[in-house]
C-alpha cells in the first residue's frame, strides 16, 4: 500500500534579501506518515534552512522566493499567522541542536513543559499534571516531581535533551524535526536519546525529518537519506542502498571523510613522562540556601596519569565522568583538592616557581571556538595575544610568527584582519588551535575540539592537528566522546567513569580488546561504517563476529530490536 505524502516540498527556494544569493536553490522531497528521513551535508549545505522553513521559521534576512511547502495537504505560505501558531508544536514538532539555548533558563521544568499543553490542548491542569510526569517518566527521567521544580541548568547535556523531546512529544505531532540532536552527547546518551525518540515516534506515528553530519547515525535510525551540497539535492534513496552504493562523488566525499583507525605509531620512550597526574582529587563546594548549605560533590576520585613526550592520550567517557574537569585541573584552570601534578618532573603548584612557565607551555583548545575567541580582536590579535609574554621576541618576529602559523593552519595572510563572526565554524577552530601552538607548547589539551564540526571538515581539522603534532611534538590530553574521532587520533586511551578511571591502554587494546564493563558499554553503543566494493560503506557493529552478508545475524540494542528496524 503507498503512503500518503505528510509532507510535500516542491521546487524551495531561499534567498538572502540583502543579497539576493540562493542558499537554498529549488530542492524537492517528501515525508511519508511515519517514516524516518534524514539529510546530510557539510554546513552551509542549507540543510537545516529548508527544515526551519517547513515551520516558517526562516531567519528574518531569509526570504522564500519560489516553490511551495504543503504539509497534510496545505500550503504553509498561505496559512495566516494564527493558523501557523497552531501548526507549530501541536502538528510539527522541532528539537533543536543545544538544548540549553531552546529550553528558558529562567523558568521551571513543569512550567515550560505545561505551557504547550496549555496552548494546544483543552485539557485541565489536572490532566496536563498527569501527562506531564508520565513523559517525564517516558524519556528516563527518575524523579519527575523533582524536575517539575527545577530549572535547565540542573541537567546534564543529555537530561535536557530528553526534557527537549519530552515537551515536543506531549503535544504528538504528526512531524518531529530533529535539528542534530544528539552532537554534544556521548555515545551511550545519544543512543539512548535517539531510540527513544525512535521509540515515541513509532508508537505515535509520527513522521521525523533528521538533521545530521553523523552519518552512522543517519545509517542506523533512518528510512532514506536526502544528500546536500550548497543548496541543492544531489542524491537520495532508500538509506542501506544509498550508503552501500552511493551514485554522486560528494556522496563518496563524505563517506570518505569518515574517521578511521591509522597504523599505530611508534613512540620512543623517554626518561619520564612530560606530564604527570598524582592521586588528584577534585571537589565541587555545595550551594549555600536560604537556611543551609547543599553538600558538595566529589567529581575525580584519586585520578593517576601520566602522558610521555609526542604521545597523544584520549580521555573518554561518558557525560558528568569528569573528563573536562580532569583537562582543566591540569591546564590550572581550576584548583584541586589533593593530589599532585607534575610536569617535566617538577610539581606545579599555583603561584609557586616555574608556574608561569608551565602556564605558558600548556596550552588549551576549547570545544567552542566561538565562545573563546573575543569577537572584537580581530585574528591576528588573537593569535598574538598569546606571545605577548614572550620577552624574548620583537614585535617583528611576532608578526611574522602569526603570519606562519596561520599559513600552518590552512589560513592565509588576509585573515589577520577578519574578526571571529566573518569565519565558518571550521575556519574558527583553526584559528583556535593555532593561538593554542603559535607558542610552541610542549602539551596541548584538546576539549572536544571538533564536537561541532560536519564530516569533512572535521577531518580536515584532525588531519591538521595531526600534522602539527607531529611537526611541533607536544604531547596532547585529546578528551572527546566521539570514539570514531578517538580511533583516529590516540597512541593511548583512557576510560573514565563517574570521576575514576576505569580502563586505560593502547588504542588498539582498548578498542579491540576491551576489559572493563563499561568500555564494552561504551564500544557497543557505536555502530561501524565499513566500506564495500562500490566506495560506499555498510553498518556494523562492533562485537559483531561476522558481517551479515556471511550469515551472521547484526546485534542490535534491544529497545532498537523491538521496534522491528535494522
Amino acid at each position: 500500500m503507498v503512503k500518503t505524502e505528510l509532507l510535500s516540498v516542491e521546487g524551495l527556494r531561499l534567498t538572502v534579501a540583502h543579497s539576493q544569493m540562493n542558499v537554498v536553490k529549488g530542492i524537492s522531497f517528501t515525508v511519508a506518515p511515519g517514516e524516518i528521513v534524514g539529510i546530510v551535508g557539510e554546513s552551509g549545505s542549507g540543510k537545516t534552512l529548508a527544515a526551519r522553513a517547513v515551520m516558517g521559521l526562516e531567519p528574518p534576512a531569509i526570504r522564500r522566493t519560489g516553490g511551495t511547502i504543503r504539509f497534510e495537504g496545505k500550503d504553509i505560505a498561505q496559512l495566516s499567522p494564527g493558523e501557523l501558531r497552531k501548526l507549530r508544536g501541536a502538528r510539527v514538532g522541532m528539537v533543536f541542536q543545544e538544548p540549553m539555548t531552546s529550553l528558558n533558563p529562567s523558568m521551571l521544568i513543569g512550567r515550560q513543559l505545561d505551557e504547550g499543553l496549555a496552548l494546544h490542548r483543552k485539557l485541565s491542569p489536572e490532566e496536563r499534571r498527569t501527562l506531564i510526569l508520565d513523559m517525564l517518566r517516558r524519556v528516563g527521567l527518575k524523579d519527575p516531581e523533582g524536575a517539575l521544580q527545577s530549572y535547565p541548568h540542573q541537567f546534564s547535556g543529555g537530561m535536557r535533551q530528553r526534557i527537549m523531546l519530552a515537551s515536543v512529544m506531549l503535544l504528538q505531532p504528526a512531524l518531529l524535526i530533529a535539528d542534530e540532536p544528539t552532537t554534544a552527547l556521548d555515545a551511550l546518551v545519544q543512543r539512548d536519546v535517539l531510540e527513544l525518540m525512535v521509540e515515541l515516534t513509532r508508537a505515535r506515528g509520527t513522521a521525523v525529518l533528521m538533521i545530521s553530519h553523523d552519518l552512522a547515525m543517519v545509517a542506523r535510525y533512518t528510512d532514506r537519506i536526502i544528500v546536500m551540497q550548497k543548496g541543492e539535492i544531489i542524491e537520495e534513496g532508500v538509506t542501506q542502498d544509498l550508503l552501500r552504493e552511493p551514485k554522486d562523488p560528494y556522496t563518496r566525499k563524505l563517506l570518505t571523510a569518515m574517521p578511521h583507525r591509522l597504523p599505530a605509531r611508534s613512540i620512543t620512550e623517554a626518561a619520564g613522562p612530560i606530564v604527570e597526574v598524582r592521586n588528584l582529587v577534585v571537589d565541587y563546594g555545595g550551594r549555600q540556601g536560604f537556611l543551609r548549605k547543599e553538600p558538595g560533590k566529589r567529581v575525580l576520585h584519586g585520578i593517576n596519569l601520566s602522558i610521555r613526550p609526542r604521545e597523544v592520550v584520549a580521555l573518554v567517557g561518558g557525560s558528568g565522568s569528569g573528563k573536562t574537569t580532569l583537562g582543566r585541573a591540569i591546564a590550572g584552570l581550576l584548583n584541586p583538592t589533593g593530589g599532585e601534578i607534575r610536569f617535566a618532573g617538577r610539581s606545579i603548584v599555583p603561584g609557586s616557581e616555574g608556574w608561569n612557565d608551565y602556564r605558558l607551555d600548556c596550552q588549551m583548545v576549547f570545544q567552542d571556538p566561538y565562545s573563546s575567541l573575543d569577537p572584537r580582536m580581530t585574528i591576528g590579535a588573537l593569535i598574538r595575544e598569546a606571545l605577548r609574554l614572550v620577552p624574548t621576541m620583537r614585535s617583528r618576529e611576532k608578526t611574522e610568527r602569526v603570519r606562519e602559523i596561520l599559513n600552518e593552519v590552512g589560513l592565509s595572510d588576509a585573515y589577520v584582519e577578519r574578526y571571529p563572526h566573518e569565519l565558518s565554524g571550521g575556519q574558527r577552530q583553526r584559528v583556535a588551535i593555532a593561538r593554542a601552538v603559535v607558542r610552541r607548547p610542549a602539551f596541548v589539551i584538546a576539549d572536544e575540539p571538533v564536537s561541532a564540526l560536519d564530516v569533512t571538515v572535521r577531518a580536515q581539522v584532525l588531519d591538521l592537528f595531526a600534522d602539527l603534532q607531529e611537526r611541533h611534538g607536544f604531547s596532547c590530553l585529546f578528551i572527546s566522546h566521539d570514539l570514531g574521532v578517538v580511533e583516529q587520533v590516540a597512541d593511548r586511551v583512557v576510560v573514565m567513569q563517574d570521576g575514576r578511571i576505569a580502563e586505560e591502554g593502547t588504542r588498539d587494546a582498548v578498542f579491540d580488546a576491551p576489559q572493563h564493563p563499561y568500555t564494552k558499554r561504551l564500544l557497543s553503543a557505536i555502530p561501524i561504517l565499513v566500506r564495500t566494493e562500490q566506495d560506499g560503506v555498510r553498518l556494523r557493529w562492533r562485537d559483531e563476529e561476522a558481517s551479515p552478508e556471511h550469515g551472521a545475524e547484526t546485534p542490535r540494542p534491544e529497545a532498537y530490536a523491538a521496534l522491528g528496524r535494522g
